[in-house]
């Protein structure tokens, strides 16, 4: 079966490890950080805002300027600031500090969407979920797994195109995968280890 043809070799050129399971609450505080910001950057942000509030309760009660300062290098941080603050007060007053493990609960935090949920999820709580971010959407929509206009829709489509098997593996892959070789613009075909498999590919001779 084809998808299961990528998914090994990718498995096999990106092996596991490098999103490991984390707490889930350093999850979440870091996706939230990640939208529209590069990873580097919030990898930056993150370190510097844990380091000094790294419970639940300690950014609940920090002083919403203090987290400006720290997480000022990421995009729209005045408008992130006060939303993180938020989120730590109700998961320390209504879930005891704890990060709830489910998608119905996760989507009612403020600024938590499906992509922030889910990776929540997979990368939190280790469970079978699909993180569909920007790589995640482009690259299944470019290999012919879905055919589809928003990353909302990928998520369900990819429902059912992936065995559950992959369901927790596809993000990690998808974007280490993106990231190295199958690039928005001028993506590295010549170093594809699954351009036999690529839709894309045989549909146009260039990608833009």
């Amino acid at each position: 079966m084809t998808v299961d043809m990528i998914m090994e070799r990718l498995k096999k050129r990106y092996p596991p490890g490098k999103f490991e399971s984390n707490d889930p609450f350093r999850v979440l505080i870091s996706t939230v950080l990640s939208q529209r910001t590069r990873d580097e950057v919030t990898d930056r942000a993150a370190e510097k805002l844990f380091a000094r509030y790294g419970t639940p309760g300690a950014l609940a009660d920090a002083d919403v300027d203090d987290i400006e300062e720290l997480i000022r290098e990421v995009g729209f941080y005045r408008v992130k600031a006060p939303r993180l603050k938020e989120i730590a007060r109700i998961i320390d007053n209504d879930f005891q500090g704890r990060v709830p493990a489910d998608m119905d609960t996760l989507l009612l935090l403020p600024g938590v969407g499906r992509k922030t949920a889910n990776c929540v999820l997979v990368y939190g709580f280790g469970l079978d979920a699909i993180a569909v971010d920007t790589h995640v959407h482009r690259i299944s929509n470019r290999l012919g797994l879905v055919s589809t206009k928003t990353p909302e829709e990928t998520e369900i489509k990819l429902r059912s195109a992936l065995p559950k098997e992959h369901w927790r593996h596809i993000n990690e892959l998808l974007v280490r995968f993106g990231r190295d070789i199958c690039r928005p613009i001028s993506p590295k075909c010549g170093l594809c280890p699954i351009i036999d498999l690529c839709q894309g590919r045989r549909d146009t001779k260039t990608f833009v």
